[in-house]
């Protein structure tokens, strides 16, 4: 069997990861012109189901360097203030991993897509941006790329982001939700936001600002267990590990009503415009917070719009199978989408080795994975709206 992946994001990655370990032949199509190409944000949250799926898709030496250059993480959990620095209600999370030494909740997501990409240098082709699919009568599929390039696979696997050109053709009028919120993600180094006064109980963990103007801020800090160079060389030093100081990932979120600009002028917007955009919002909140914001890295900043797959569904029985945010796009929020992504990886690697083991049909396997992708997906957009909602209050949830 033959699978084609078109996106070599976190899910497509997994599931290439998986494959390549039980012995699919698998290639995975990523319009980035290499690594380095994509801005993603930085800090990632890892569920117990993420962690569980990314083990069960990864070899063990890899499984070894993501928890050894995963964040150490305070469990008292996530704190919530006004832009006065009083406190406020927040929600509390559950981890049963507890004080777990080897524990993976939470990573550098550049680092993380690195060590996906560890082993796969003959899997993994950059530079294809996806055009077009095509079925062909021997029940096979074949896609097409802008370079006028194809490949022909028994499968062909969806994993190309919210923006989904292979949903585009397929399905063009299943497009994700606009919640009418904006976000700004940047990066801030940890040094220099304790220098700039960042108040002690902040320091060690996710911190939510929320603030009475309609401005709204995350504060997530990553501190390395390890640094990625010295973790790499004990356990994959061909994984390319870029080193980095600890930071905190910061996400601006303002709805769209309170913003002032509209998308035409908003997305225009430089690093640095960014920026100072963050610096003039928050200027009337309390001086341990604004001082902050002024070291954030204008060339680490960027904006997004978020967007919701409401109701998540499968997509029509036949050799396109969709995954991660092609069919379940969601806010950012607690991580949930980047998990839910890793849970369809392991889901689809555990139910086409079956197939090529011969213990399931085909047609078996990718029904069972859609029904069930289709009701954890379905609650994970309902609590990444559920957390939305708390720190913006406007959100719309259906």
């Amino acid at each position: 069997m033959r699978i084609l992946v078109i996106g070599g994001g976190i899910g497509g990655l997994c599931l290439a990861q998986g494959l390549r370990q039980a012995g699919v032949a698998v290639t995975v199509y990523e319009r980035d012109a290499s690594a380095e190409g994509r801005r993603q944000g930085y800090r990632l949250r890892i569920s117990p189901e993420g962690e569980a799926g990314l083990r069960a898709c990864l070899p063990q030496p890899l499984q070894e360097l993501l928890a050894a250059t995963s964040n150490v993480r305070d469990d008292a959990g996530l704190l919530a203030y006004d832009e006065n620095l009083v406190e406020q209600w927040a929600p509390r999370f559950e981890d049963p991993r507890a004080d777990r030494e080897d524990k993976i909740d939470a990573v550098d997501r550049v680092t993380l897509r690195r060590i996906l990409l560890a082993g796969l240098e003959d899997v993994v082709v950059f530079g294809k941006n996806f055009e077009r699919l095509e079925r062909t009568e021997r029940g096979t599929v074949v896609a097409h790329f802008e370079d006028g390039s194809s490949a022909e696979g028994d499968l062909l696997i969806a994993a190309d982001g919210t923006n989904s050109k292979v949903r585009e053709q397929l399905r063009p009028t299943d497009q994700p939700t606009d919640l009418g919120i904006r976000t700004i993600f940047s990066r801030i180094p940890r040094d220099a936001a304790v220098a700039a006064g960042l108040p002690e109980a902040l320091h060690d963990r996710f911190s939510y600002v929320i603030g009475s103007d309609g401005h709204h801020l995350g504060l997530m800090p990553m501190t390395f267990r390890t640094r990625p160079s010295e973790a790499a060389a004990r356990w994959w030093p061909g994984a390319n590990l870029v080193d980095s100081d600890d930071y905190y990932m910061s996400v601006f979120n303002v709805h769209l009503a309170d913003l002032g600009l509209d998308d035409a002028a908003f997305f225009a917007l430089s690093g640095e415009e960014l920026c100072r955009l963050v610096v003039d919002r928050t200027a009337a909140w309390h001086p341990d917070l604004r001082g902050i914001f002024t070291h954030a890295l204008p060339e680490t900043t960027f904006a997004v719009a978020l967007r919701a797959t409401q109701p998540v569904e499968a997509w029509e029985a036949g050799p396109v199978v969709p995954l991660g945010d092609a069919v379940h796009s969601m806010p950012p929020s607690g991580g949930v989408g980047a998990n839910t992504a890793v849970r369809d990886a392991e889901a689809l690697t555990r139910l086409l080795t079956a197939v090529v083991r011969g213990e399931l049909e085909l047609a078996e396997a990718l029904a069972e994975y859609q029904k069930a992708m289709v009701e954890y997906a379905t609650e994970g957009v309902e609590m990444s709206l559920k957390i939305a909602q708390w720190s913006i209050k406007k959100v719309a949830t259906s």
